[in-house]
């Protein structure tokens, strides 16, 4: 890719669900963007090739493992290199699942740890200096669940709980030049591995809005906080309201 004076963001996990969407919305902005994924391949693939076709040489692919110390690097120094510039950070990828108390493993601690605490910490710091030149926003995908516990998922609550102190502390750390805010999404998709529809339901009638959001209410807010220049070290909860706790009285 050559150098480009377009504006150009680098999504994490971006070739399907909430982090297509994003990219999908700030290619229409005029964004040139960077696909990352990890294993789904023909999905970045065919992804990148469709954005391509609406304006040529616009969406590039990285691929790499966040949990793997080389790749993290590798990722930062080809998304600096793919267009010469990056505006737009956004830490999205992220693993998901339950570790019961009795049954983590060391290697369940490494990987929603490391996608959801390592790697949004190194990647900004690695592209920190390219993000300066531009006076660009890192955003990082954050959780209700950084503040309220989700039974039988501790490690991943930590790990959004760390990722939450660091929105908060690099705003303050890389600022003027950078700014850094958290979007905290609620019941937007359900889980790939689909859940029970007793379990569906109970989480409804915790959403004040008794409904689901959408990826584009996710993607609404990223372009909110990218294009608020006064906005630094926020957490949005974009959750129908279900941080506010309690349940839809029957």
């Amino acid at each position: 890719m050559s150098l480009t004076t377009s504006p150009v963001a680098l999504i994490t996990g971006s070739a399907k669900r909430l982090g297509r969407t994003m990219i999908e919305r700030l290619h229409r902005h005029g964004y040139n963007v960077i696909i990352h994924y990890h294993s789904s391949e023909r999905e970045a693939q065919n992804f990148a090739a469709s954005l391509n076709q609406l304006r040529p040489d616009s969406a590039c692919l990285v691929q790499g493992d966040l949990t793997d110390n080389n790749s993290l690097l590798r990722i930062a120094r080809e998304a600096e290199q793919a267009f010469g510039r990056l505006d737009i950070l956004i830490n999205n990828a992220s693993a998901f699942y339950p570790t019961r108390i009795g049954s983590a493993s060391f290697d369940d601690w490494d990987q929603l740890m490391g996608s959801n605490a390592k790697a949004p910490f190194f990647l900004s710091q690695a592209l920190a200096p390219v993000l300066s030149k531009q006076n660009g926003c890192i955003i990082n995908m954050v959780d209700i669940h950084a503040e309220r516990p989700l039974l039988e998922h501790p490690i991943y609550c930590m790990a959004k709980a760390a990722l939450l102190m660091l929105t908060k502390s690099l705003a303050r750390e890389l600022a003027p030049t950078i700014r850094v805010n958290g979007i905290a999404p609620g019941a937007i998709l359900w889980p790939s591995n689909d859940i029970a529809e007793t379990d569906k339901q109970m989480i409804l009638q915790q959403i004040p809005l008794e409904t689901l959001g959408t990826p584009d209410d996710i993607a609404d807010t990223a372009l909110f906080l990218i294009e608020s220049g006064y906005v630094n070290g926020q957490i949005i909860a974009v959750d129908g309201g279900r941080s506010l706790g309690g349940t839809k009285k029957a």
